[in-house]
């Protein structure tokens, strides 16, 4: 049994409350906490993005109550089949929020006292906002659009670390928070909903960030090698898919070295690149690869990270070649650490190039 039906049979501790027929539920905070561990429900922070960006419950969807698109947000981002936790500065807002909401079919359950009760209670802040640069020149963040107008998010971290979100999804790949610049995964993220791992490395795997992001239901999604290291994980292998969350395909796909004498450093059938299919908006992470045959398997991608890191990875040459073979509407070179790549857009014109710094 969920955490979401326990609570529906503990009527004692909370308080529901009726206004025009709809009904949502007033939980205190450390119901509120207990909630959000577990499985299905969304959270929505109503209030304006200026109060959002000083600071939110980590995990939290801006849509602020007051904006007369709110309930067409709202319907546009999650089903109503999907039970939501609102909040608001003091509960006023979120009260009406939940009125609005449950009368339009959703199951609602509130914050009573709102973010203050949440800070006073000294509970966890996060002041990380997907899609917004609140961490100044940090990371970078690119915006992209479902085929039915969903925003995605791809925060790029670092070297080989991504963060993707999606309909209040956070998606961690290859998350290290020692590798290269530190990264303080537990100030500046929400808890992940997935992990994924392409490999072993040092540079890919971090268990001790791993365990900083992960909450009750993280799924936690790697390649055998990386499974057998820290003894866990859902382990998938090239060729194989899984269905995550919202209705996420993940596809599992060779990563591996070709060139001679390079083989020992990604041999073939160890690590994994993966392909997202989010509401039709298809993302390949390439892993640490070559351009192997494989890649002109790849269909209708929109956005392709790839690695160019000699002589781990490719040379330009070779992301040059890759591109061609996979034809992304958007090439996002990676773990590129010192190369240089001034020379990729003559080799390939035509491809849409995003040059970031990730080092």
């Amino acid at each position: 049994m969920s955490k979401i039906m326990s609570f529906s049979i503990i009527p004692m501790l909370m308080s529901i409350f009726s206004c025009s027929g709809s009904k949502y539920t007033d939980m205190d905070v450390a119901e509120f906490a207990q909630l959000l561990e577990g499985n299905g429900v969304a959270l929505v922070d109503v209030r304006t993005a200026k109060e959002f960006a000083e600071g939110h419950i980590a995990g939290a969807v801006n849509m602020d109550f007051f904006s007369s698109s709110f309930l067409d947000e709202v319907k546009a981002a999650y089903p109503v089949d999907k039970p939501l936790a609102v909040y608001c500065r003091s509960g006023k807002r979120s009260a009406g929020a939940a009125r609005l909401l449950s009368s339009a079919g959703y199951k609602i359950y509130n914050l009573k006292g709102g973010f203050m009760a949440w800070q006073n209670a000294r509970m966890p802040v996060s002041t990380y906002v997907a899609g917004k640069k609140l961490f100044g020149d940090k990371y970078e963040v690119e915006q992209f659009t479902t085929d039915s107008g969903k925003p995605v998010w791809l925060t790029l971290i670092k070297h080989g670390s991504v963060e993707i979100e999606y309909a209040g999804l956070s998606i961690q790949v290859d998350p290290v928070g020692e590798f290269g610049k530190h990264t303080d995964y537990a100030a500046e993220f929400p808890k992940a909903d997935v992990i994924l791992v392409t490999h072993e490395h040092r540079d890919h795997l971090e268990d001790s960030t791993i365990t900083v992001l992960s909450k009750e239901d993280t799924r936690l999604i790697l390649n055998q090698t990386s499974a057998n290291m820290i003894g866990r994980g859902e382990v998938v292998g090239n060729g194989q898919s899984l269905e995550l969350p919202e209705g996420i395909l993940l596809e599992a796909v060779p990563a591996y070295n070709t060139t001679p004498g390079r083989e020992k450093f990604h041999p073939k059938g160890n690590g994994n690149g993966y392909v997202l299919t989010i509401d039709g908006f298809r993302i390949y992470i390439a892993g640490d690869t070559e351009d192997v045959p494989e890649m002109a398997g790849l269909k209708d991608i929109d956005v392709a990270l790839l690695p160019v890191n000699q002589p781990f990875t490719m040379t330009v040459e070779q992301c040059a070649n890759a591109s061609r073979m996979i034809r992304p509407a958007v090439l996002i070179p990676y773990h590129f650490s010192q190369t240089d790549l001034s020379p990729l857009q003559d080799l390939i014109p035509d491809q849409k190039i995003l040059f970031r710094q990730m080092q």
